[in-house]
């Protein structure tokens, strides 16, 4: 059998050739290892605020109603919608007429009773005077004791007239200043002063007052407006008076205005639905959840806030100033650990570390750390793989 051998230096090259591949697989293996990007933000001091927002609407604290309490058509109005008044000014005149038909009619009538009192005040005069006399000559025999009945009974007649006609006449007078004062209702005035805010009548209508008094004029003080706050019965029971609040009108950006307030006064019952709306029969079940009506006034110096405005309001419930903050998005609850968090922190050395964390407040976004991170360490919120080894090297 004939041996064949492979030469030296063919032998030496092809080892060297293995051993170039073997560490070109290991320098490609190295590059296309699997790395991990981590996404980090420094932690920092934050204020966090706990807030239950609702919708509210805008009311003047104080304003009044203004009716007709008589009837007739109204003469003129002496001011508009969005005018200023002041207390006592005029504001609508009726037409008083029938009114003065009927004052000067009292007054007739009560100078014809003053009249008939002084006649019969004149004829008590007289009948006394015959009693008197009758009186004097009935224990002489110079006069009959029929006349003596006759002269007491005409003073005694003479005297219940008087105090008839005392009556018809303190009646008259009581008529006539009910008559006065209706007169003097065809006069409006202000009964404060403020800004008219509603007009629900025009010069020429006729007012009927019968039955129930017409409603004309609002007059409302703009200077200082209640949010009627309407806050989930989910809600409700975080609001206490005394809160701090805040709100912005509807459509307002976030850098513009804002304004502020104390909780006054939390409603204890729902608002209840106008019968009328639903022609007097018991109202339909509710499908929303019930809310509770929630007070606070604000200041409106400058008449920025109107009526009726929309108020996008947050009840400050907790507030956190100058905490170490940290994203809700960035920690999970350990369930072992109830009211614990946990959170990873990046290292100097570019390794993820997960720590245990106690957290206080927590609003939508942010949560308050008590105990597990120092201001100025790096907590990671996300994380990026990159590259990895191809499958077939892995064979």
């Amino acid at each position: 059998m004939t041996r064949r051998w492979i030469s030296r230096p063919f032998a030496l090259r092809a080892v060297g050739g293995l051993l170039l591949l073997a560490a070109l697989v290991a320098v490609l293996a190295w590059g296309m290892r699997e790395r991990i990007d981590y996404a980090s933000e420094p932690v920092t001091r934050r204020d966090v605020e706990v807030t239950v927002t609702a919708i509210g609407t805008l009311h003047p604290l104080r304003y009044v109603d203004v009716g007709a309490q008589v009837s007739g058509e109204i003469k003129r109005l002496h001011a508009g919608v969005g005018d200023a008044v002041t207390r006592g000014q005029l504001l609508v005149e009726i037409d008083p007429s029938v009114q003065q038909a009927t004052v000067d009619a009292g007054r007739a009538a009560l100078a014809s009773l003053q009249a008939q009192l002084a006649d019969q005040r004149a004829q008590h005069t007289l009948a006394a005077r015959q009693l008197a006399r009758q009186r004097a000559l009935a224990p002489i025999g110079a006069t009959r004791e029929e006349d003596l009945n006759v002269a007491e009974a005409g003073f005694d007649s003479a005297v219940a007239k008087i105090a008839q006609l005392e009556a018809q006449i303190a009646q008259t007078r009581a008529n006539q200043r009910a008559d006065e004062a209706r007169l003097g209702y065809t006069r409006i005035y202000a009964p404060m002063a403020g800004t008219l805010i509603s007009l629900e009548a025009i010069e020429g209508q006729t007012l009927n007052a019968t039955y129930q008094t017409p409603r004309l004029l609002r007059v409302a003080d703009l200077g200082t407006m209640t949010v009627w706050t309407e806050v989930s019965e989910a809600d409700v029971r975080r609001v206490r008076p005394g809160m701090a609040a805040t709100f912005t009108t509807l459509g307002a950006q976030a850098d513009e205005r804002q304004w502020a307030g104390t909780v006054r006064q939390v409603l204890p019952a729902p608002p209840v639905r106008d019968p009328q709306a639903t022609g007097g029969a018991a109202p339909a079940p509710a499908t929303k959840a019930v809310t509770y009506t929630v007070l606070f006034d604000v200041a409106n110096p400058d008449g920025e806030l109107m009526p009726n405005m929309t108020a996008q309001v947050a009840f400050i419930a907790g507030r956190a100033a100058r905490a170490i903050a940290v994203p809700l998005s960035a920690i999970q609850a350990d369930e072992d650990r109830p009211g614990w968090y946990r959170a990873r922190v990046l290292r100097a050395d570019g390794h993820a570390e997960t720590r245990a964390l106690r957290v206080g407040l927590r609003s939508r976004h942010l949560a308050e750390v008590v105990e597990g991170l120092e201001e100025g360490e790096r907590l990671i919120t996300g994380e990026t793989r990159l590259g990895g080894m191809p499958a077939w090297l892995t064979w």
